[in-house]
């Protein structure tokens, strides 16, 4: 296993490797050549930030078999996506935050995460997985009842895009086989979502190279793989975790 973080430590960021309770700390880029150095922190003592800074995260719906099936919904012949805005970004363990201009449900959307590795534009299915950095649990927030509020456009983009709702971490894991792992979203102790990965209708490879036609994707940048069964609402106060095995448990509580 190959787990890496950024996280916050006196005052300073850093981004390295997770060995057993230390952050391994690494010069340069983490997408390019980094090295590692003689410096330890440990993990106790630093606060965990977002594995990386994408400049956008890009979204699926309609991507697993079962979630088609349970909502009458073809197979689409095409990955259906989304864009949340940045500024959504947030880390494991800091509080997702209702909106202040939506008083309806907030819904929890646990996911599997794609981070880029380096500039993706056109490539090849085949040659997709040199682009895959790794891996990353996702909450992919939603204002549910914004989406289909209007009746003549519907808002995917402010419903999903509230400061918090861009929820990602706690590592990138880059020595994994995804199609093999499960996706878990325990509420308050309870599991609400259990799901495997092998169900999906494009698996990462074939998202990278068909959403790399669309748009040039840059090192740092997620994608999101969309949600099956089991997506529901959060109450103030409760505590969310997405739980791949092998990459890691990301948990928040909601506001």
């Amino acid at each position: 296993m190959a787990k890496w973080v950024r996280v916050a430590y006196q005052g300073r960021e850093y981004f390295g490797k997770l060995e057993g309770d230390n952050v391994r700390v690494h010069s340069g880029s983490m997408f390019a050549g980094p090295e590692a150095t003689s410096q330890a922190i440990p993990l106790a003592g630093a606060k965990l930030l977002t594995p990386s800074v994408p400049g956008k995260i890009v979204a699926l719906i309609d991507n697993y078999h079962e979630l088609l099936a349970k909502l009458d919904h073809a197979v689409p012949p095409e990955p259906l996506y989304f864009l949340k805005g940045n500024n959504s970004l947030l880390a494991h363990g800091e509080a997702i935050r209702g909106p202040k201009s939506y008083s309806g449900k907030v819904v929890y959307e646990g996911e599997l995460g794609i981070v880029i590795g380096k500039r993706t534009s056109g490539v090849p299915e085949s040659e997709a997985v040199k682009h895959i950095f790794g891996y990353t649990c996702v909450n992919d927030v939603t204002a549910i009842e914004i989406i289909a509020k209007d009746p003549v456009f519907a808002q995917w983009t402010r419903a999903k895009s509230f400061d918090t709702f861009g929820v990602f971490g706690p590592c990138i894991e880059t020595e994994i086989e995804p199609g093999k792992l499960t996706v878990k979203t325990v509420l308050n102790g309870h599991e609400r979502q259990n799901y495997p990965l092998s169900d999906i209708v494009f698996p990462p490879e074939k998202l990278v190279s068909l959403i790399s036609q669309d748009m040039t994707l840059e090192a740092g940048d997620v994608i999101a793989c969309g949600s099956s069964v089991g997506v529901g609402a959060m109450t103030p106060g409760s505590t969310v975790s997405i739980v791949i095995e092998g990459i890691g448990t990301l948990t928040n509580k909601f506001e």
